[in-house]
């Protein structure tokens, strides 16, 4: 940390963000529309951060799409949702304030700038008809990008961190949230919007030529280049290979940063203030030691391994309080070889014919529960000596062709024998029958024995007596609605059977700078810092320690990088002058 004016600024700007995620590009978006300069610094060689490979959805209750599909909603509702779910660790003002400014939020980025969200109408509440989580709605609170097209990042695009193989189709073919839904459920129409895909992409001849990388950008990638374009077309710079060193303060008020800019350094003066929008601290093993639940490796984490709490670290330097890191964006994740990050298993749990055992052979939770929840069992039931980290995938020859797995696409796509074949009875396991297979993975034999034939009775009769897999909507939203009578349960019979070990990883943290409802950084008395700011996984989630619905990470960064921008401009006068 630097304490004064130690030397002359390298830059000036009015506003400094650091990180170019969607909250932060979305902060400095907002500055440059409010009249401020801007100008975003990213350490990285790529810009979009772990937003570029998230699904990109954003959590907005009481957005304009809503009524237009025939809903309904209102601030009370969203309310007391959250406050059910989340609890009273979280300052209702921040709650409010989210509420109030995230469909603002969308509306403000689709007028001025020309940043599309389209609402995903079946897509649930993650606690929706839970027992005592009240407001909670069936669909339309979620949101997703509308698709973008590459060709107008121009050269801009290479620059952009790509997405993950697995959030495309055949590992190439671009697919939206809602197109997703429709594949991996095998809903009303697959098989031609399959082909529909395909042909969209192989047809696009000179851009084939270009790269393999489809020019139809949806989910995080459609967010991200989206946001990007709206910056180029403010001429907001954004520096990569810009790392953050530390903040430099003046008479108590934070004035800059100090960078290293392709391996020089560089003062940057913010005149109105610094947004640290630089991720959590899910890469650096030892900030997992210092906080996490245990065991814990940054091995298992799902997003690329960029985020080492640099934001975090820097503001408490300042004096900026903590909270909330012991919580994650947690999900169970798949350990894929040679890969520098892991596959998160959002969609698999749920579909029929399949269990997930502890090391005894027995089931511990609902497979489809909401993956947050899902990965926080995993340690409850591990603390219980059940040997639950890693726990394990179970399913049958049926599940294999007709549902993704993980590392793999359904096997009438890719058939064992196009997997490599170092991964059989290491990173997957097979064997002819339930005995084998608990002797290869190490869990005791008759207790998966019991826990599949209780599974085949569960779906004969469509009602799971021991954790009620398929009862809420979230449940169903990722099921097969060809299996009846519950959609979430089949059968569990035809060799041979698979497993795949699945490890308690995270999305992301959600533990960091605790900050006030105008996100403005809070000390450890609850005064503001003057001049800093911060969103997104550097900050204590407004979300608490749960995850309401699909986008509750995205969005939270995304409002209180919007609501930074404003309080800045707001400010008025030059503080750092």
């Amino acid at each position: 940390m630097e304490t004064r004016n130690m030397g002359r600024w390298d830059e000036s700007c009015d506003v400094v963000v650091v990180g170019s995620g969607a909250g932060g590009m979305t902060a400095a978006l907002t500055a440059a529309g409010a009249g401020l300069s801007a100008l975003v610094v990213e350490k990285s060689d790529k810009y979009g951060g772990t937003s570029a490979v998230s699904g990109g959805g954003i959590w907005v209750p009481c957005n304009d799409d809503i009524e237009k599909h025939g809903g309904h909603d209102s601030q009370a509702e969203a309310l007391e949702y959250m406050k059910t779910c989340i609890g009273p660790d979280v300052p209702e003002a921040r709650m409010v304030a989210y509420l109030r400014q995230a469909s603002e939020m969308v509306r403000h980025l689709r007028e001025r700038f020309g940043v599309k969200y389209e609402n995903v109408p079946k897509y649930p509440d993650y606690y929706a008809g839970r027992e005592g989580r009240s407001g909670g709605k069936d669909g339309q609170r979620s949101m997703e990008p509308v698709a973008f097209d590459a060709r107008l990042l121009g050269a801009e695009f290479d620059h952009q961190r790509a997405s993950f193989k697995g959030t495309l189709l055949m590992g190439r073919i671009a697919m939206s949230q809602r197109e997703a839904h429709t594949l991996f459920s095998r809903g009303p129409g697959w098989v031609w919007l399959t082909i529909k895909l395909l042909l969209k992409y192989w047809l696009d001849v000179s851009w084939r030529l270009r790269t393999p990388r489809d020019r139809r950008q949806v989910l995080g990638q459609g967010m991200v280049a989206a946001l990007r374009h709206a910056l180029l077309q403010k001429n907001v710079p954004l520096w990569l290979n810009t790392g953050m060193e530390s903040l430099v303060v003046e008479d108590g008020r934070v004035t800059g940063i100090v960078a290293r800019r392709e391996g020089k350094p560089v003062r940057i003066r913010a005149r109105r203030g610094v947004v640290l929008a630089c991720g959590g601290f899910e890469a650096n093993q030892q900030m997992r030691e210092d906080y996490l639940a245990k065991p814990t490796s940054a091995e298992w984490t799902a997003p690329p391994p960029i985020n080492h709490g640099d934001g975090i670290r820097a503001a408490r330097a300042v004096g900026a309080a903590l909270g909330n890191m012991d919580k994650v964006w947690g999900a169970p994740t798949v350990r894929k070889p040679g890969a520098r990050q892991q596959v998160a298993l959002f969609v698999e749990r749920g579909m029929p014919g399949c269990v997930a055992v502890n090391g005894k052979g027995r089931r511990f939770a609902n497979e489809a529960a909401p993956y947050p929840e899902f990965r926080d069992l995993m340690y409850a039931d591990d603390a219980k000596g059940n040997g639950t980290v890693p726990c394990w995938l179970v399913f049958d020859a049926t599940f294999r062709h007709k549902y993704p797995a993980g590392l793999f696409l359904p096997g009438q796509i890719q058939p064992d024998s196009r997997l490599p074949k170092d991964w059989l009875d290491k990173v997957y396991y097979r064997a002819d029958t339930l005995e084998a297979l608990a002797a290869k993975i190490g869990v005791d034999a008759a207790g998966l024995e019991q826990s599949v034939a209780d599974m085949n009775r569960y779906a004969a009769t469509g009602v799971d007596e021991q954790f009620h897999k398929g009862e809420t909507p979230i449940d169903r939203y990722y099921s097969d609605p060809s299996v009846k009578p519950n959609t979430c349960l089949g059968p569990i019979a035809k060799a041979p059977f698979y497993a795949i070990a699945m490890y308690p990883g995270e999305i992301g943290t959600k533990g960091g700078v605790v900050t006030d409802e105008k996100a403005r950084a809070l000390r450890d008395d609850g005064s503001v810092i003057p001049g800093l700011y911060a969103t997104g996984n550097t900050t204590a989630s407004v979300m608490g320690g749960t995850y309401p619905g699909a986008g509750s990470t995205l969005c939270p960064a995304m409002t209180f990088g919007y609501v930074a921008a404003l309080e800045m401009a707001a400010a008025g006068g030059a503080p750092g002058a």
